[in-house]
């Protein structure tokens, strides 16, 4: 699956689960084609489409603060202990 190949660490029950919901929601549409082995296909539905630009400024946010974001992760966890949460 194509997702499944460029997304390290992405299970096959997850990618399941997140699509199906997606489809719920109205955000992507399942195609089945009737083929051995059988082929199924999702794309944006319109509602869907509509995410693509709030989505991508949030991207474009995150690679232009990303020092800023692992500096704060850096400072957190030497707080904290090697990535582990602070105690409440």
């Amino acid at each position: 699956m194509f997702l499944q190949r460029h997304i390290t660490g992405l299970s096959q029950k997850m990618l399941t689960q997140t699509l199906r919901e997606l489809e719920r929601n109205g955000l992507v549409k399942r195609t089945v084609y009737a083929e051995v082995p059988p082929r199924v296909e999702y794309e944006l539905t319109p509602l869907g489409q509509t995410m693509q630009e709030p989505i991508a400024a949030i991207l474009s946010w995150s690679r232009q603060n990303l020092t800023a974001l692992i500096d704060a992760q850096e400072r957190y966890d030497g707080q904290t202990g090697a990535g582990t949460p602070a105690a409440n």
